[in-house]
């Protein structure tokens, strides 16, 4: 066992010198023998062996280095050689000569001869035989010795080949045919897993037999799967595309709905905040608060759209807040946060519920975070649910800090940073204007331009950038950087670039990429930043001919999938974290553009020579539209290849030359290839030569190509970064695997075959194989120069994930057991979608292949095909997975003409054969094509083998006999009005097409008809068409008498090949049946039940084929059915029908239906109901039970569907069709005996379950010991009503009091209802964190039901019962017992509709809607509810004749009856129908102004209630509390519409949205919904019993329907029903308080165990409210709020119960809230003294309750405080509604001037003080605040020392109490404000005194306002400095200004009347002088 290494010669060595080689292998390394003085050729012919012990792994490499030798210096590198052991080890002998890379990883001329061997342990390597090589073309070497393999290592050249060498082109053509085989073998060292029996069924063998060659472990055996067209069996062929339609770019409805609730910390001081909530372009505003930081709104806006998921998804959400907006002054923005549509659409039920969201301030960077707003966001699509958690009081206090609104893994504090777009330049540009007015000025001018001017518009979280527009330039270039500011991670996905054309008139886009931020950087804690390139990236959009008006502009804007090549731009992308410390940065966020640094051409990459080739095997299916004009195909690669509008063809580059680079050697051989030159006319043939089609049918034509098939040739330049390419084929390659074993184990266990843990573990371990696998091939060639960062580090994090994934596949093929595989089968799709995203190469290369049909030069349809699945690799793993394979194309119309019908029709189907790959690779383009051709090559390529064919012409060709089994189709598309179809099918195979019989009026057509196609000619070898057969495509029509046939679906299959040598017998023949999945577009259509088999005609011809003797049908004509070995087996079954009745039936062609009929059908035999004689009077049916016999398959999967048509039958005998259904699996329907097995309960044993009082805080033990024969005692503690009072605890034993025990009198309904809601919210956290998952449990049920005997049931059902009680008891369960909740009854509150609870209560009545119409597609709209006319009421049973013994055996069975024993009559009957609807929350906004004014709407029969006068104005979340009372007669008047409405003072009211229940399958139900079962049994007081039957009487009536031994009273608190013994209390306590014996509460006990009953029981419902979603028919799909309600129904001929609950919505309380402000302490002074320059404020404290407007009160001033200190002894009194459930205040006001009425706010009751600075002429300065919140505030400080900052920011533990529990509260409160930096500081302390009294003891002892009468406040005692400076002016001058001043002041007395008498002295001067002068 051992390697053997063979190192022959290494030749075209340069200069001269001493050789020595280094050969390692697993790290061991051995050196040859130095040679001395070698030339250019070292023969080295030396022979290493490596002992292995362990087998080699196929991954492994071998290196071999070659080194110049030095005596004295260290050797120096000449070259390298690694080769992957893969082929070695699957063929133990490979001979290679190959050339050698440098340490650069740059190919170097040197090559290097090397033989390899292996010995494997076992004496065998691998497992292949020679029948599995492609037809072993290594035999027919002779033939092929035009296409040598030399090629197929990169580098090689035939020229440097030694001559005569056969051996190693043997050995190399064999290598590479393996490598093509598909097939993917086990390890050979895996050892065999013992741990399961290895039981394969019958078909499973023969399939593998088929499929997989021998020796395989059965746990890794890849089973066949269900569908043929799903395993890629072949070598060949690639799996074709079954969806047709492109699903992007189609407008949807969506919904963005955004609740604000409140902001709190927001920076600025007195602010008026309002919250802006925008989407996209749309804005909406709540309202203002005035002067608050911490705004309450609670405002609820919602968003509607209709655009196409991309657009929706890059729309932005911004919440910003504004502060003091006005109508005149926008507001100054406070901060904002945003993020895209797609963050929110991709959380868990598309919402982030109650979470807070970070503002940050877009134009000052630097500063910190701005604010928190707490809000709902939700994005609902169509179809979409969205489970809102229950809305109930928001007690708990919030941690902001652990709710942000950020997705998970984003961090809370995030930073800014910036986004560098770097624009380099763009190439092959399309002409963008018209070449009329560059012709005219051509001529005029004679200059040529280019017809586009381009720029480049970045787009990213709603900025916009955009580059300078570089004119009249195909390839313009820019190399400039778009730079955006955001904060970082961004929380919106995707960056959109995009190049568009300037014009004068309105500017184009021509072509649009996105750049997903989550694909270029990784938020790991390895992880990196997003970057990019300098890469380039491909845009795809319209095709490139210019016209004026673009149909497909939209493709272009980057909507759908591009047709065509538009450009490629070369672009970069950085993120810089920013440092917001630093004082240079600037601030601001605005988009700059700035020039950028130009990189060099190579940095993406060296431009390699690239070569297409394609051969256009088939061309079928071609429209008849273009039947008629000769048809030719083009295939582009960019837009090389594109003759009609390619135009700015890229300059052909041609690749440098430098000495020593391998191209001379190239040049040598050029020169005799025509390859060399420019003008070589290798360049390109890139369409087929036109042709005119031929008539396959009446709806396709076929291109009769015959043996001669054209071929395509493209060469295109392009930069050689194939490593991005190879690596993302690698993952493509291991999610491909992991798909269709994932979808193979889908399968498994829908269609119950054996063992699909096997499967999924096979899976696992080829999915870590595979991870393993890449991470050793991947790193292979990391470090050439063009690598980007984003190259490598997407690298490391793809080897980390792949690695990860690896160990977790393999840890959790461990541990995948029969009842895990589900919940495995999940943790693997995520994989998959891991494998998905990481596969996806952000940084594009070759752009993809497009293949066009055109007819008379214009474009008619298209087919993409990536780039990357045509590349071409010698490493299995890296190779595309179309390459060198024949593909199935079906084209499509482009944009949006392929939408819709159209686009569901093939516009043409084509086998064609692609290779990708680097021209010197090219050797080997033709490998994979099927054998048996010659080359045609152009005139000048003659004689010249490397010169590509025109065309090969097949030699070699096969004739085929293909026989169609069409059995049956079912869940067809309803394609007439009828809602009916006339179903055929059409099969198509290469250019014959045969159609089936068309079957009138079905959705289940069962043909059972072979369809036989003779001679058929297949081109090609025996043996390659036996394993890649050509597919068959087969559509089905329906058949209309006018016009064409509609298209109805379309589905693939491969044909099993049988040779002519081969035996027609199993395990192989004849074919089984399958099930083909059938689509329309995109969408599913139903099934196909059918067998293709494919029959080889031999030289004796048809003699040898097995006969077809089939009874042919007389009835049906030459029709053959399907043979007998084929057919399934039948067996005889009876089927009943119970017929109840019909409801709502709609008119039909415009008459109502009278006199309906049902007809029930199944394989060809029915039974007709007896007729309605008056449907309006009774619509029920008079026979009940009918039944019919009919042959059906022994396979249930194979049973064809039952239909059932209501006819309505009019005068003169006629019928007309109403409606139908069809059931398309009857396995729910089927009668399966009880198992005898099973433990008899009715032996002696007794199961106990106990009643007892417990305290609710325990958790509650189970014993469960449950055995045929013991007692089984289950004890339930279950939390009793206790009326005896406890004694109550001593206080002071707990922080703080116990909460009493509620007083029975102020308990209400409401109580009970809130009690409950937190009991339900308690139970779904603990669901979230125990994760009980329903799945597992089901199929626990399902698994061990059906088969299992009894025991094993009643096992998992106790475990169960007792898992609900203990989330469903009281108790809770909740063992913190500091947190006591008061004791009060509860029910059962369930978060959605009732029915879906109990199996939508279809127990033994089932409803099956009747439908009509054609089936709607998108476009048309017509859903499900909208083709409903009616519903069917009955129910079915199918079951092996004769009928079991058991059944009929039993007492009282009466035959009439059959299955359906001890059903109730269907006559009319009345009832009582009492609708409790308590309220509905998110209602859908239906005024201007953002809110709704609901009332509810009952509707019944011909009852129809308006509640209009009760309307709740302007509420989304109203509370109805309403109860109304209906009398029905069913069956006539069995479905209630409970609708809300909004009303409206003008105009009608507008319906918000409605519910719709049927009651009569509540009323009728084994569940008992007619009136819930409450918890306990009261006979008074909130709790009261509802039911007029009292628990006693429901059991004993519940017993005798059952025929249930029982029940069995006493003695008293015990009773026994069958074997079940209950027991509970056994007396009761009425009003007065006396307490007599009852039976109830036992009774009651027993009832709420009915489903341990054994045989009867099962849940009864109990007490309860249901959620029901309201929908609006004009926004089908999408909910518009929910209503809470519950429906009780009493039956009229019983005693009538009692007068309705009362469950009107509470009355607030009302309170005054006394506050007294006595002192203040500590305040900042504000102001300085005028003169003196003294700190001092004048304070005053200002307090408000409901919010400043309503009622803000202020104390007197205390003016000149020099210490902060103030007197006030200052009384408010706040007035106000308090509702104590909700924790809120309630307020009514109008909102404006303008409203018509009051609304009613609910705001939480808090209360603010503030202290203020008064000002005599500017604006009062805020100092500081507190807010209280009343129901839990900090304890205020006993005294003012004591009282600091802490207690209000919480940082200290404070005891927090509750003014509505203390009463009376006095103490020091700290006050705070935020300085600049944005931190709290202390500004100040109050003394206050807060006294909280009811309204009636406030009456009592009323007291004054301020320091008012009556109980007035005595004056506050101020010093003196506080006197009112304008009462006694000179009072306080002289106080302020003479005890300081006054020698100042005398000084400056003195100086003014020096001045003065100056003064005077020089006025009079003048005057004297003159006088003087004049001697006057």
């Amino acid at each position: 066992m051992a390697l053997l290494v063979h190192l022959k010669t290494v030749s075209e060595l340069r200069g001269r010198g001493d050789r020595i080689a280094k050969v390692t292998f697993r790290g061991q390394s051995f050196y040859s023998r130095v040679l001395e003085n070698c030339e250019d050729v070292a023969d080295f012919d030396e022979t290493f062996r490596w002992p292995v012990a362990s087998n080699i792994d196929r991954t492994e490499m071998l290196e071999i280095q070659i080194f110049n030798y030095s005596k004295v210096f260290s050797n120096k590198l000449i070259g390298t050689f690694r080769m992957v052991l893969q082929k070695v080890v699957e063929e133990n002998h490979v001979e290679v000569t190959e050339t050698l890379i440098d340490d650069n990883n740059a190919i170097i001329k040197t090559r290097l001869c090397v033989e390899v061997r292996y010995q494997a342990t076992d004496g065998k390597v691998g497992s292949w035989d020679d029948g599995d090589f492609l037809g072993d073309e290594s035999l027919q070497e002779e033939e092929k010795d035009s296409q040598e393999t030399d090629g197929l290592l990169p580098g090689s050249r035939p020229s440097s080949r030694p001559p005569g060498e056969k051996s190693f082109r043997r050995a190399g053509r064999s290598v590479f045919s393996a490598m093509k085989l598909g097939k993917n073998r086990p390890h050979k060292e895996d050892p065999q897993r013992q741990d399961e029996p290895a039981v394969l069924e019958m078909e499973d063998l023969d399939h593998l037999a088929i499929r997989l060659g021998d020796g395989l472990d059965p746990d890794s055996v890849s089973l066949a799967s269900v569908t043929a067209l799903t395993t890629n069996v072949s070598n060949k062929r690639s799996k074709p595309d079954i969806k047709m339609e492109p699903s992007a770019g189609r407008p949807m409805d969506y919904q963005v709905s955004i609740t604000v609730i409140e902001a709190r910390q927001l920076v600025g001081l007195n602010m008026d905040p309002v919250v802006c909530v925008e989407v996209g372009d749309d804005k909406k505003y709540t309202s203002m608060k005035e002067s608050t930081n911490c705004p309450y709104y609670n405002e609820y806006f919602v968003f509607d759209f209709h655009v196409s998921p991309d657009i929706m998804f890059d729309k932005i959400i911004k919440i910003s807040v504004i502060h003091s907006k006005n109508l005149l002054r926008s507001g100054t923005l406070v901060g904002s946060f945003k993020m895209d549509v797609g963050t929110v659409y991709a959380q868990p039920e598309h919402q982030f519920y109650h979470k807070w969201a970070i503002l940050s301030d877009p134009d000052d960077i630097s500063a910190g975070l701005k604010g928190y707003v707490k809000c709902d966001v939700a994005v609902v699509g169509k179809g979409d649910n969205i489970k809102t958690p229950h809305k109930a009081n928001e007690t708990e206090e919030d941690d902001i800090e652990g709710n942000l609104l950020l997705p998970e893994g984003v961090p809370a504090e995030r930073q800014w940073a910036r986004f560098y777009v770097k624009i380099y330049r763009a190439e092959g540009l399309p002409r963008m204007n018209t070449s009329l007015m560059a012709n005219v000025k051509k001529a005029f001018i004679g200059e040529n331009k280019d017809l586009v001017d381009p720029y480049v518009q970045v787009f990213f979280a709603g900025q916009k950038g955009k580059t300078s527009v570089q004119k009249s330039s195909y390839e313009p270039l820019w190399n400039e950087q778009v730079i955006f500011t955001d904060l970082f991670p961004p929380l919106c996905k995707r960056m959109k670039v995009q190049i568009r054309d300037s014009d004068k008139v309105n500017d184009v886009a021509i072509g649009t990429h996105f750049i997903d931020l989550r694909k270029i950087s990784n938020d790991g804690d390895r992880g990196f930043l997003p970057t990019l390139g300098p890469a380039w990236v491909n845009m795809y959009g319209s095709t490139r001919n210019y016209t004026l008006l673009d149909e497909h502009q939209d493709l272009n804007e980057g909507l759908g999938e591009g047709v065509s090549f538009r450009a490629r731009l070369m672009l970069a992308l950085a993120v810089e974290i920013l440092d917001t410390s630093n004082p240079e940065l600037t601030s601001s966020t605005e988009v700059q553009v700035e020039q950028a640094t130009p990189v060099s051409e190579s940095c993406t990459g060296k431009m390699e020579e690239f070569f297409l080739f394609g051969a256009f095997l088939e061309a079928s299916m071609i429209d008849r539209k273009n039947g008629d004009k000769p048809v030719t195909f083009e295939v582009t690669i960019g837009n090389y290849g594109n003759e009609v509008d390619g135009l700015s063809r890229p300059q052909r580059p041609r690749p440098r030359k430098e000495p020593g680079d391998e191209e001379e050697v190239d040049l040598i051989q050029n020169s005799s290839d025509d390859e060399g030159d420019d003008g070589g006319d290798l360049a390109s043939v890139s369409s087929t030569p036109p042709m005119r089609p031929q008539i396959t049918d009446r709806n396709y034509f076929h291109l009769p190509y015959l043996e001669r098939k054209p071929c395509i040739y493209i060469k295109s330049w392009w930069p050689d970064q194939r490593r991005r390419l190879y690596n993302a084929n690698i993952m493509d390659h291991i999610a491909d695997k992991l798909e269709e074993g994932l979808n193979d184990v889908q399968e498994m266990i829908k269609t119950e075959k054996s063992y699909p843990e096997r499967r999924l573990r096979g899976v696992l371990e080829e999915l870590s194989c595979g991870c393993h696998r890449f991470l050793s091939l991947a790193d292979k060639d990391q470090g050439h120069s063009s690598c980007t960062r984003l190259d490598r580090e997407r690298l490391k994090s793809c080897m980390r994930e792949l690695e990860s994934m690896g160990q977790q596949a393999r840890s959790l093929r461990a541990q995948v057991k029969r009842h895990t595989v589900r919940d495995k089968l999940r943790l693997c799709q995520n994989f998959l979608q891991k494998l998905r995203f990481l596969a996806d190469e952000p940084q594009h290369s070759i752009p993809d292949v497009f293949v066009w049909m055109m007819s008379s030069n214009k474009r008619v349809a298209y087919a993409r095909v990536p780039s990357k699945d045509l590349l071409f690799s010698i490493v299995e793993e890296e190779l595309g997975k179309d390459c060198a394979k024949v593909k199935t194309l079906f084209l499509k119309l482009p944009g949006k003409r392929g939408f819709g019908s159209a686009g569901w029709t093939v516009q043409a189907k084509l086998e064609l054969y692609l290779w990708l790959g680097l021209s010197k690779q090219r050797k080997d383009f033709l490998c994979g094509l099927p054998c048996g051709f010659e080359e045609v090559k152009a005139a000048q390529g003659l004689g010249l083998h490397p010169f590509p064919p025109i065309s090969l012409v097949y030699t070699k060709k096969q004739a085929f006999q293909l026989r169609a089994h069409m059995y049956q189709a079912r869940s067809l598309f309803a394609a007439d009005s009828s809602g009916l179809s006339d179903p055929f099918a059409r099969v198509f195979f290469i250019n014959q097409s045969q159609c089936t019989e068309v079957l009138n009026e079905t959705l289940c057509p069962t043909w059972d008809q072979m369809l036989v196609f003779d001679n058929l000619e297949l081109y090609g070898e025996a043996q390659e068409l036996r394993d890649d057969p050509p597919i068959i495509v087969i559509e089905i029509y329906d058949q209309d008498s006018m016009g064409k046939a509609d298209f109805m679906g379309r589905t693939f299959a491969k044909p099993l090949v049988k040779m002519a040598d081969e035996a027609y017998c199993p395990p192989r023949f004849p074919p089984q049946l399958e099930y083909y999945q059938i689509y329309r577009g995109n969408a599913t259509a139903g099934d196909l039940l059918a067998a293709f088999e494919l029959l080889q005609i031999g030289p004796a011809g048809k003699a040898d084929l097995p006969p077809i003797n089939g009874p042919v049908d007389v009835d049906r004509g030459p029709i053959m059915p399907v043979p007998v070995g084929i057919r399934p087996v039948l067996s005889k079954y009876r089927v009943e029908v119970l017929f109840w009745g019909l409801r709502d039936l709609k008119r039909v062609n415009l008459a109502q239906v009278d006199r309906p009929r049902v007809d029930i059908e199944c394989a060809g035999k029915g039974v007709q109901s007896s007729l309605i004689h008056n449907y309006k009077k009774n619509p029920n049916f008079n026979t009940l039970v009918k039944w019919f016999e009919v042959d059906l398959p022994e396979n249930e999967l194979l049973h064809p569907p039952l239909n059932i048509r209501v006819v309505d039958c009019r005068a003169f005998g006629r019928y007309t069709l109403v409606g139908s259904h069809a059931v398309s699996s009857l396995r729910r329907f089927i009668y399966r005996p009880r198992d005898g097995s099973a433990p008899s309960w009715n032996s002696t044993g007794e199961v106990v379950v106990s009643m007892e009082p417990e305290v609710p805080i325990k958790k509650l033990e189970t014993m469960v010991k449950l055995d045929a024969t013991s007692d089984a005692i289950i004890k339930v503690d279950v939390a009793e009503e206790e009326k005896k009072k406890k004694k109550k605890k001593k206080k002071g034993t707990a922080e703080e009091p116990e909460e009493e025990e509620p007083d029975e009198s102020m308990l209400d309904w409401w109580s009970k209802y809130f009690a409950s809601i937190d009991t339900m919210k308690e139970q779904l956290r603990q669901q979230e964190v125990s994760g009980i998952d329903v799945e597992d449990k089901e199929e626990m049920d399902s698994s061990e039901g059906l088969k299992g005997p009894m025991k094993g049931k009643e096992k998992a059902r106790a475990a169960k019962e007792e898992k609900k009680k203990r989330t469903q008891g009281p108790g809770q369960g909740s063992e913190a017992p500091e947190k006591k909740k008061p004791k009060i009854d509860e029910l059962k509150v369930y978060p959605k509709e009732l029915e879906s609870e109990f199996d939508n209560f279809e127990d033994w009545l089932h409803t099956f809607n009747l439908l009509r119409g054609k089936t709607g597609d998108d476009e048309d709209g017509s859903t499900e509810e909208e083709r409903t006319v009616g519903r069917f009421k009955g129910s079915l049973c199918v079951y092996k004749v004769p009928l079991p013994e058991d059944v009929s055996r039993e007492a009282g069975y009466d035959p009439t009856y059959g299955m359906f024993q001890g059903i109730p009559s269907n006559d009319p009957i009345n009832v009582l129908v009492r609708i409790y609807v308590v309220r509905a929350t998110d209602l859908h906004p239906a005024d201007i102004n953002g809110k709704a004014d609901p009332y509810i709407a009952v509707r019944l029969g011909k009852t129809d209630i308006r509640d209009k006068e009760n309307y709740i104005s302007k509420q989304l979340n109203p509370v109805f509390g309403k109860s109304f009372d209906i009398e029905a007669s069913f069956p006539m008047e069995s479905m209630l519409t409970v609708a809300v409405y909004d009303w409206d003072l003008v105009g009608t009211d507008d319906l918000i949205g409605e519910t719709k229940i049927d009651l009569e399958n509540r009323f009728y139900s084994k569940h008992r919904a007619t009136c819930g079962i409450a918890h306990t049994y009261s006979i008074h007081g909130y709790n009261i019993w509802r039911d007029p039957m009292k628990p006693s009487q429901i059991l004993t009536r519940l017993c005798k329907e059952g025929k249930v031994d029982g029940p069995h009273f006493g003695p008293p608190g015990r009773v026994k029903v069958a074997n079940h013994v209950f027991t509970g209390p056994s007396e009761i306590e009425d009003e007065n308080g006396q307490r007599k014996p009852t039976d109830e509460h036992v009774a009651l006990s027993a009832l709420r165990h009915w489903e341990d009953i054994p045989r009867v029981g099962c849940r009864l419902v109990p007490e309860h409210v249901e959620t029901r979603p309201l929908l609006n028919p004009d926004k089908p799909g999408i909910e518009q709020g929910r209503l809470e309600l519950w429906v009780d129904m009493f039956p009229m001929d019983m005693p009538a119960p009692g007068t309705p609950l009362d469950i009107s919505p509470r009355k607030p309380k009302k309170y005054e809230l006394r506050v007294i402000v006595w002192n203040t302490d500590e305040v900042v002074l504000e102001d300085d003294d005028f003169f003196t320059g003294e700190k001092s404020s004048d304070i005053f404290v200002r307090g408000w309750l409901k919010g400043q407007q309503e009622d803000k009160q202020d104390t007197d001033v205390h003016y000149h405080s020099l210490t902060g200190e103030g007197n006030f002894n200052w009384r408010y009194l706040f007035p106000f509604d308090y509702l104590a459930a909700e924790e809120k205040i309630v307020i009514s006001k109008k909102e404006s001037m303008f409203s018509w009425d009051e609304t009613e706010y609910k705001i939480p009751a808090r209360l603010t003080l503030q202290i203020w600075d008064a000002d005599h002429f500017s604006a009062d300065d805020f100092l500081g605040a507190i807010e209280l919140d009343l129901n839990r505030f900090p304890r205020g400080a006993k005294t003012a020392k004591q009282c600091t900052m802490e207690m209000a920011t919480g940082e200290v533990d404070v005891p927090l109490v509750s003014i509505f529990k203390q009463k009376r509260v006095k103490g020091w409160w700290p006050l705070l404000a935020r300085n600049e930096n944005d931190e709290f500081e202390l500004t100040g302390k109050v003394e206050a005194e807060l006294h909280l009294l009811t309204a009636e003891e406030a009456e009592k002892n009323p007291v004054g306002l301020a320091r008012n009468e009556p109980d007035p406040l005595e004056k506050p005692n101020r010093p003196d400095t506080s006197f009112i400076w304008f009462l006694n002016p000179l009072k306080s001058a002289r106080y302020f200004l003479w005890h300081t001043y006054r020698w100042l002041l005398l000084k400056l007395l003195l100086l003014l009347l020096l001045l003065l008498l100056l003064a005077l002295f020089l006025y009079s001067v003048p005057g004297y002088l003159a006088k003087k002068i004049l001697g006057a």
